[in-house]
């Protein structure tokens, strides 16, 4: 069924998608829930806690994350704007995080609905043991019936364990979860071809893929001050959903209750992959790579195919710190980004057998292409061909190979557990 388009009877056909989706991620920005001058707005939360009210239901669960810690904590600190440096922004979310719990907590409680906070860093989701952590505190708060309240730890979070907005920590919470939706709330009502304050500008009201995005212009944070992202960000999760098999609504929060309701609002981004392994995903956007693994062309011509393990023979260069189990990146000879994969062997015992060993470098399970790999010279990113890593000792806990394959779930979690929901993360 198309979206957008009018059916038999000339009404609007709804989104499949959304009205099947029985759990949903919803994420809310700082300007959607601020006044202008940086405190909460009690009238947009109740507004949005309403609408959330009326959607979850006996077999639709939903899960928030929400941003607004640092906006709500800027006002009770004599704060006229988000500060920039670290610290301050640190003692705001301290300030502000305790302010908007409360404020929803209030909020839900008038529909009868008790809430729960869940507090992540990047450091909760890049280590495989947090990861599930976070998969069974999440699944638990569902199953006791009551919503998540989700946001990025700010007042212990540093520049380098920041996911950089709760748009991409909103991606990620929707495959942790399941979720068979995740909708983007902001200020904006879509993602427009150009800047949508020019004459002119249209909105896209479906993306089925990156074809659709070519010459679109995606601009940075707006204007508001409070928040951290922006369109870029919003598409960017948008395609890590999506490719993990999750249709995605980018709208503004005045129409979510529309958007819930599978009417034609905002934009709407199809999912264009199946649902990914939690392992392939939490390795592509999640770990924190270790080193660099440099290859030859044959090695880059073998993965891009898909054929057979990454093997030493095929390996140039071995740079970082890692051990086995870590994440590392592979290289092409140009030092593009092509892969990301869990190292079978340690940075030391692989320097000792560069280019001339059969021994397993990277198993093919535990390999993720990164996108445009397959397509010569079309890489994401590039890197330099040196590259400096930090070391960090971590304790033998830590290390993801010693970590159980298996974990249950409680038995209480039966709400999480169902269907299609009943595998563990990683």
């Amino acid at each position: 069924m198309a979206n957008g388009h009018a059916g038999p009877t000339g009404e609007p056909r709804l989104r499949t998608d959304v009205l099947t989706a029985r759990r949903i991620v919803v994420k809310v920005g700082s300007s959607s829930l601020t006044t202008t001058a940086g405190g909460l707005d009690p009238d947009r939360v109740d507004a949005l806690v309403d609408v959330l009210a009326r959607t979850r239901s006996a077999d639709t669960e939903v899960v928030l994350v929400s941003s607004g810690a640092i906006a709500a904590g800027l006002a009770p600190l004599g704060l006229t704007r988000r500060p920039r440096d670290l610290a301050r922004q640190q003692a705001a979310a301290c300030v502000g995080q305790g302010l908007l719990v409360a404020r929803y907590t209030a909020s839900f409680a008038r529909h009868g609905v008790r809430v729960g906070q869940v507090l992540l860093t990047a450091d909760d989701i890049s280590r495989r043991a947090h990861y599930r952590n976070a998969y069974r505190a999440l699944g638990q708060v569902l199953a006791m019936g009551a919503v998540p309240v989700v946001n990025e730890n700010d007042t212990v979070a540093t520049e380098e364990i920041k996911f950089g907005d709760n748009d991409r920590l909103a991606a990620l919470v929707a495959h942790l979860v399941r979720a068979d939706l995740l909708i983007l709330l902001s200020d904006v009502d879509g993602l427009y071809d150009g800047d949508p304050g020019r004459p002119g500008s249209q909105r896209l009201r479906e993306v089925r893929g990156r074809q659709d995005l070519v010459g679109v212009e995606i601009g940075s944070a707006g204007s508001s001050g409070v928040g951290t992202g922006g369109m870029v960000t919003k598409v960017e999760a948008a395609r890590i959903a999506t490719d993990a098999g999750i249709p995605v609504v980018l709208t503004a929060a005045r129409h979510a209750a529309d958007a819930l309701a599978g009417r034609e609002t905002g934009t709407f981004f199809h999912r264009t992959g199946n649902r990914a392994s939690d392992h392939l995903l939490w390795l592509e956007h999640a770990s924190s790579p270790r080193g660099v693994i440099g290859l030859d062309a044959d090695a880059v011509r073998l993965l891009s195919r898909g054929e057979g393990p990454l093997l030493a023979a095929g390996v140039t260069r071995a740079e970082g710190d890692f051990i086995v189990g870590d994440a590392v990146e592979l290289l092409d000879e140009a030092g593009r980004v092509i892969a990301r994969g869990l190292a079978c062997l340690d940075v030391q015992e692989l320097s000792r057998l560069l280019g001339r060993s059969e021994r397993e470098v990277v198993h093919r399970d535990d390999l993720v292409l990164l996108p445009n790999a397959t397509k010569a010279g079309l890489p994401p990113r590039r890197l330099p061909l040196r590259r400096r890593v930090s070391i960090r000792i971590r304790p033998a806990h830590e290390v993801p190979h010693e970590i159980p394959h298996e974990v249950p779930l409680p038995a209480s979690a039966g709400s999480f557990a169902r269907g299609a929901h009943d595998e563990p993360p990683l």
